[in-house]
Parts: C-alpha cells; structure tokens; sequence
C-alpha cells in the first residue's frame, strides 16, 4: 500500500498515513518497494524503454515501505519489484541543498495525482569515476540541480538508491505532479536527458502512473 512520502532535512524520508501506517525516521533503514502487477493505488498509463531492456508492462504499480526488502512476491500477482532506500544527497553542495529545500515540494500533496517511476542504471565507466569527476558531470557541466529548480514545487522527486542493495538498477526517481504539471514535466524530463550525465546511463525504463484523487467521492 501507498505512503505520503516527505523528504526530510537530513537526507532521510517522512513519512505521513496514506494507506500505511507512518515509518520511523532514524535508527531504522526503511526500503521503499515498488512492484509491478495486476493490482495497485497507480494506474500504469504509460510503459516504455528508453535505453537498454525494459520491465514487463503491468497494468498497476504498488509501492510499500518495509524494514525488509524480501517481500513476499506472488506470480500471479506482481510481475516485478524494485527496491531502494532514499539516503543523503550524494553529489550536492551546502548552497545547493539549501536552496532545493526552500523551494521543493512533498510527496502524496492531493492534486499531484500524475507520477512517474524512472528506474535507471548507470555504466561502469560513471563507476570508475572518483566522486569528485562524478560532481563535475553531474552538476559543473550538466547542471542538473540548476536545471531542476525552475520545476519546483510544481514536480516533487525523490530519489532511492539501490545500487548498494545489489538491486538490477542503481536508482529509483520517483516524480509527483499535477495533471496541470504534465508538460512541464515532460520538458524537466527532456533536459535530463540531453545533459553530458545521461550519456553514463545504459538503461533506463519510464512508467508513468496516475491514481484518483484523495478527495473523489
């Protein structure tokens, strides 16, 4: 079941009731489970590979936040699932942060009833970079917090990380927006994919999802 989900200020995740009871914020690493199947709160609207192998197109998308990762997996019900765990920002300065959590939104806002899953998985020539040329790519030359902050708060993101878990894909982006938003997104979506860093990326799939809203009768 679903969570409003609220990036915290130390990196971590908040958490408030959707559909699941709220999660503790420190002394307890909490996976986030997306999985895809026959049932779910999101409506797959959209299924597509954009590099390298897609997933199997499912019909919903369910997203769970466990202690445990090892989740019980039904065939008949749930295709795939991808798993990661939201951590510090890896690759942002100080003025940076400062400025992304001035103007970010939250996750689980009612009227942000499109979203979208972006699973991705770099090569293992961005791997063997050292962090400081990965910080150069990723911002000095693709300016890649820059270009995002013209698209908040109208986009919320939250990015997990499942590389360290020995997941198949290294990150998870999860994107909440409204309706009204959509274009917006599709050009924020667009100028990440035109910078030097995704040059590194050797798949990634989109899913794009949409749910009722929290106040439909």
């Amino acid at each position: 079941m679903d969570a409003r989900v609220k990036p915290g200020h130390d990196g971590g995740v908040r958490h408030t009731p959707l559909e699941s009871p709220p999660v503790p914020r420190f002394h307890t690493r909490m996976f986030t489970v997306f999985r895809g199947g026959k049932s779910g709160a999101w409506r797959v609207t959209r299924f597509a590979p954009v590099k390298g192998a897609s997933l199997s197109p499912t019909p919903s998308l369910s997203v769970v936040h466990s202690l445990s990762i090892a989740l019980p997996m039904l065939p008949s019900a749930t295709s795939w699932r991808l798993a990661g765990v939201a951590s510090h920002l890896r690759y942002t300065e100080r003025d940076e942060k400062k400025r992304l959590d001035a103007v970010q939104a939250e996750i689980g806002r009612p009227e942000a009833t499109y979203a979208a899953l972006i699973p991705i998985k770099k090569s293992a020539t961005w791997w063997e970079l050292t962090q400081e040329e990965r910080r150069q790519i990723f911002e000095d030359r693709s300016h890649h917090i820059a270009a995002s902050l013209k698209y908040l708060p109208a986009i919320a993101r939250q990015l997990y990380h499942s590389r360290d878990l020995g997941e198949t894909f290294d990150f998870l982006t999860w994107f909440e927006y409204a309706p009204a938003d959509a274009d917006a997104f599709e050009e924020l979506v667009r100028t990440l994919r035109a910078t030097e860093e995704w040059r590194y990326v050797e798949r990634e799939v989109d899913i794009r999802v949409e749910r009722e809203r929290l106040d439909a009768g």
